[in-house]
Order: structure tokens, then C-alpha cells, then sequence
């Protein structure tokens, strides 16, 4: 505050793009019950080894989770269960660390839950690191990030079975402003394995702000709530992604 200066973490799909989609999902709502957020990447689409060894850091162990009102841990990479997507096939999502799982619950006062899931495409992709989770939590692998690089270099021979379509979808249920209860979904689909562009987009947006000479608030904040989903609409149609507002049966 006193430097007068601007720091926001998470300029990225999470919090930033996750952010603005429940803003708009809920806008006018009396209250959120739910939040379920899935990202779906595309086999082909480029994987770091940075980002595969973070991912390991932590599949197997306890994540706290805002499930049934209150606090319950879940194991990250464990259990993975079924996914629906508009534009893709059903896929099977695991729990991952993220943000959204420690801010969103006061941020919007949810409820019931708050969950974050990954869903890989290839099936067998995902029941491998449901294994390691498992094996982590058994003592017998204790630190599986150091099969970073091994599955950075071997996670290509998998690539025949998959496509260049990922996407995401967030999900929120709750009361509208009349008090009837909502189930809403927003989807998006990035084909020819543009996805990775999309956690680039709020920091790209919000670095244009700056350079228009647009104020940002001083002080440091998360990205929660600095973007309205309508800034994102033109960097989706630049690389080509769809998106699609749904209402769902309760």
C-alpha cells in the first residue's frame, strides 16, 4: 500500500478465468450452494516437466476440501470419478490442489462444496496417477515427483490415443435472485491443442490494462474477481474455442 504498487497472483485459469465464470453463472443469486470446476487438458497438447513434478509433489496426499459444509481432506489424484462435458467425451477427474479450493468457499460463502478436478483424457493416464496416489499413501513411493522427468520423456507413447480437444467446465447450483433453486454450467472447448493458451490469457489482459493506463487497485490481491468474463471472449475467439452457457436439471 505505501509503494503504491500492484501485486496479483493467480493471473491465470485459476483463480482468474474461474473467478469470472461463477461471477457470471451466479450474478444475482441469493446464494452458491456448489462450485465444481474440471479441467479437461488434450493428450497432445505440450506438458512441462516443471509442471508434471508439482503435479506429483502432492498425488497421494491429503488435500483439504469444502465438502458437506465443512473441512475433509481428500488425496490428491485418488479416486477418480466421471466428468460430462458438452463438447467432449465423459472423462474420468481427480482432485487436484488449486486456489479455488481454499478461497472460493468464504469468497462466496458456498455451502456445501468446493471441488477442483483434473480429467486427462486417456483413461489409463488417469488410473496411473490414481496408482501412484495410492502407492504414495501405502508408504511405498514416498516421493513420486522424482518420476518427473521418466514420465515427461514416456508420456508421448500415449498420444495415439488422444486428440488435440481439451476444455473445462465449472458447474455452480444455488438459489437465483427469486430464491428457486439453479443448476447452471459454463463449458469451453479448445481445439488443435490450443488449450495451454488459456492460463496466459488474464495476465495478458490484465498487462493491457496497465499499458492503457487503466488503474488497478493498490495493494496485493488474487486474481479472484479482477476480470469480468466478457474480457476473455476475444482471446477465445482469437484461437478458435467455443464456449457454451448451460442450465441443468436439478
Amino acid at each position: 500500500m505505501a509503494a503504491k504498487r500492484t501485486a496479483i497472483t493467480g493471473a491465470s485459469t485459476v483463480p482468474a478465468l474461474s473467478s469470472a465464470v461463477v461471477d457470471h453463472l451466479c450474478a444475482g443469486w441469493q446464494h452458491i450452494d456448489s462450485v465444481d470446476t474440471c479441467i479437461a487438458p488434450a493428450q497432445r497438447a505440450p506438458r512441462g516437466q516443471a509442471t508434471l513434478a508439482a503435479v506429483l509433489s502432492y498425488c497421494g496426499l491429503p488435500i483439504d476440501v469444502w465438502q458437506e459444509g465443512r473441512w475433509q481432506p481428500q488425496r490428491g489424484w485418488a479416486q477418480p470419478t466421471g466428468v460430462h462435458f458438452h463438447r467432449l467425451r465423459p472423462r474420468l477427474g481427480a482432485v487436484c490442489d488449486i486456489p479455488d479450493l481454499e478461497l472460493f468457499p468464504a469468497h462466496y460463502r458456498t455451502r456445501d462444496r468446493v471441488t477442483f478436478r483434473a480429467a486427462l483424457e486417456v483413461g489409463l493416464a488417469q488410473r496411473t496417477f490414481a496408482a501412484i496416489a495410492a502407492l504414495r499413501h501405502w508408504g511405498v513411493l514416498p516421493h513420486p515427483e522424482k518420476l518427473a522427468a521418466l514420465m515427461h520423456h514416456t508420456g508421448g507413447v500415449l498420444d495415439f490415443m488422444g486428440t488435440g480437444l481439451g476444455g473445462m467446465v465449472v458447474r455452480v447450483a444455488g438459489a437465483d435472485a427469486q430464491g428457486q433453486p439453479r443448476r447452471r454450467a459454463w463449458h469451453i472447448a479448445a481445439d488443435n491443442d490450443h488449450g495451454p493458451e488459456i492460463p496466459c490469457m488474464a495476465a495478458v489482459l490484465l498487462a493491457r490494462q496497465l499499458a492503457a493506463g487503466q488503474a488497478l487497485p493498490i495493494g496485493a490481491y488474487t486474481s479472484t474477481r479482477q476480470l469480468p468474463l466478457s474480457a476473455f471472449a476475444p482471446e477465445f475467439a482469437r484461437w478458435g474455442m467455443v464456449t457454451d452457457t448451460l442450465e441443468e436439471a436439478l
